[in-house]
This record gives structure tokens, sequence and C-alpha cells, in this order.
């Protein structure tokens, strides 16, 4: 589903409309969307992005320009994910902190890749397939590992 609140730039190629769950976004032109992809509400993408299969960009999420989104790669938004507050309560829009993540001009992603709440991934920087990224990424640096180490340039 593309829900008519998502702002699409043009020459914008969502692969299986039927197959994704897009809403109040915003995709640049030229990127490139794959099947069973979720992206939520206040996501910013870039032009010329390509997302792969099975992708989640959570509400907080920012992609620069050029940048690859591997396949199964989960972003996230809270530090301190619980389905519940101290009291029992079922977690509200109000009881949790949303923390923004930014991934700069060029940036490329492995698959299944994890991105912590809050980092930044520096313009060219590569992450491995499989890395969990706890910290920021300078610019130009390749990282993997679980956590994500630097691996070289």
């Amino acid at each position: 589903m593309i829900a008519d609140d998502v702002q699409l730039g043009e020459g914008v190629v969502i692969h299986h409309p039927d197959l994704v769950n897009i809403y109040g976004c915003r995709i640049g032109d030229g990127t490139m969307i794959g099947p069973f992809v979720e992206i939520q509400r206040g996501v910013v993408i870039g032009a010329r992005c390509k997302i792969s299969s099975h992708s989640f960009v959570c509400t907080g999420v920012e992609i620069g320009d050029g940048v690859f989104v591997g396949h199964g790669v989960m972003f996230t938004n809270d530090l301190q994910p619980r389905a519940t507050t101290p009291d029992g309560r079922l977690q509200g829009p109000d009881d949790w902190e949303l923390v923004p993540t930014r991934v700069e001009d060029g940036a490329s992603i492995g698959s299944g890749a994890t991105i912590l709440a809050g980092v930044t991934i520096g313009a060219g920087a590569l992450v491995g397939a499989g890395a969990v990224v706890t910290k920021d990424v300078p610019p130009g640096a390749v990282v993997a590992g679980v956590p994500a180490r630097p691996m070289g340039r």
C-alpha cells in the first residue's frame, strides 16, 4: 500500500506497489524501492537511492542521495523500547523518545544490517552485511561485525 500522503519524486520506481507499506514520507527523484519494504511517517529518502526488499525504515530516519540499503536492513528509532509503561499500560506516542538517525550521501548498507537509533552513517561509508551499527560511522569508513567496528577506508 502506498498512502495518499506520500510525496514521490520524479521517476521513483516501486517494485510491486501492492507489496509495500509506505506512508507519510518523502522519496526523492529516481529512487527504487523493492517489495516488502515499510517506510514510515516522516522519513525522508533522497534521490537515486536503492532500498532493497524486506527493509524497514522507521520514523526518524533521514537518508541522503545515492544511498544503497541492502535486503532486510532494519533501522530503529528508540533506545529503550518497551511495550508497556512502568504502571503496565500499553505505551503510547508520549511514552517514548524518538531518536533520529541519518545516512549521508553515497553511503551503502549491506544486507541484514541493523542500524540503532541516533547514529549517523557518514557520506560514502560502507556498512558490511549483518553488521549492528551502534555508533556513528565516519565518512568513507568501512565497518563490519557485531557491534560494527572499523575495517578500513
